[in-house]
């Protein structure tokens, strides 16, 4: 079993729900949730609370430096069909990632004493699946 560093994340994205996937230059973090609904189902007479899964919920986020070749991320945010998103902890294991369809927002940041950064917001846009 190996470990592996986060500065080899990749993030590939299209700019539209049915476009190829391209990596997203200057990023240097991801993140992503996998949570499913818990709906209560407590009776009378159970000794705690009790519980059933709902459904599945999948949302994330990235950041990273602006640069101005880069539009992807806002001709994404853009899309009426939004976009794919594959994530992956290390270029160096490219088997294990994250991928499907999402919505995404974009945003950007701007301070007289720091560089130009962007950030986005997604959520699933259909069924996601991971390779681990």
């Amino acid at each position: 079993m190996a470990v592996y560093a986060g500065r080899k994340g990749v993030v590939y994205l299209s700019t539209t729900g049915s476009g190829a996937a391209t990596n997203v230059i200057k990023l240097n973090a991801w993140t992503v949730n996998k949570t499913t609904d818990k709906i209560e189902v407590t009776a009378f007479g159970d000794a705690n609370k009790t519980y059933v899964q709902g459904l599945p919920d999948l949302q994330g986020t990235f950041s990273g430096f602006w640069d101005d070749t880069e539009s992807k991320p806002f001709t994404a945010a853009a899309s009426t069909d939004g976009c794919k998103l594959y994530l992956y902890p290390s270029s160096d294991i490219t088997t294990k990632y994250f991928y499907g369809p999402a919505w995404l927002d974009i945003s950007m940041d701007t301070s007289v004493s720091a560089a130009v950064t962007i950030s986005g917001n997604f959520a699933a846009n259909g069924s996601w699946g991971s390779q681990f």
